[in-house]
């Protein structure tokens, strides 16, 4: 038996909405968020050696992170579902989004994340310094390169129906949520119709929906 464990409001979503596109059976185990702090707890941080959500176990393993786990998923029980075949070009795509959504995103959204908190909370000896170097980071460093990156996500999903092609596959649950991220925090306006419409694909599908009523309401740190 999978046993999934998730982190409320977190990137461990993806893990739950694929066991949810594979139909498989699965044990979850939730854990919250201090309410204080926005960390997770420490009943989560001493099931594994990262002491991060997602984690599964199976058969005796204990798998982390999120492209590990999707993987191991595909290999041991998709049958060939949600990934192309080796060798198409359907299969560059996909490896190349799955892969992006934590190498090219998510530092970016983690460091807006932390310049918020520094804006809100600055430490007490650098206040009056915070927002002038707050500022310079994003208008010389973080906000080109979000345009950068949104402008090639809008460019990809121009061009097909999915992140992949023209079917759906892991990489589209990889990248479902730095696009969630995206949307909640008012990065996806009128200027990404293609990202948008994707974002309404996401959001019909069932095992998506499920996914979403075992999480319960998503409700992002800094949005």
């Amino acid at each position: 038996m999978i046993t999934l464990h998730h982190l409320e409001n977190s990137r461990s979503f993806r893990i739950l909405w694929l066991l949810e596109e594979l139909e498989l059976d699965y044990e979850l185990v939730q854990y919250r968020r201090d309410p204080k702090s926005g960390q997770a707890m420490a009943d989560l941080k001493g099931q594994s050696v990262l002491g991060k959500a997602p984690l599964i176990t199976d058969d005796g393993l204990e798998i982390v992170e999120s492209g590990a786990i999707i993987e191991y998923l595909l290999d041991q029980y998709a049958d060939g579902a949600l990934r192309p075949a080796v060798g198409t070009p359907e299969r560059i795509q996909y490896n190349i989004w799955l892969h992006a959504a934590e190498g090219s995103v998510m530092n970016l959204l983690v460091l807006a994340l932390f310049l918020n908190r520094m804006d809100s909370q600055p430490p007490f000896f650098i206040k009056p310094f915070v927002k002038p170097v707050t500022r310079a980071v994003r208008e010389g460093y973080l906000n080109p390169n979000l345009a950068k990156v949104l402008q090639a996500i809008e460019s990809r999903l121009g061009s097909s129906s999915w992140f992949a092609g023209e079917d759906f596959t892991a990489a589209d649950v990889q990248m479902g949520f730095v696009m969630f991220a995206l949307s909640a925090r008012g990065g996806l306006n009128n200027d990404y119709p293609a990202c948008r419409r994707w974002l309404e694909q996401m959001e019909a599908r069932p095992a998506y929906q499920r996914a979403m009523e075992k999480n319960g309401p998503m409700r992002l740190l800094g949005s």
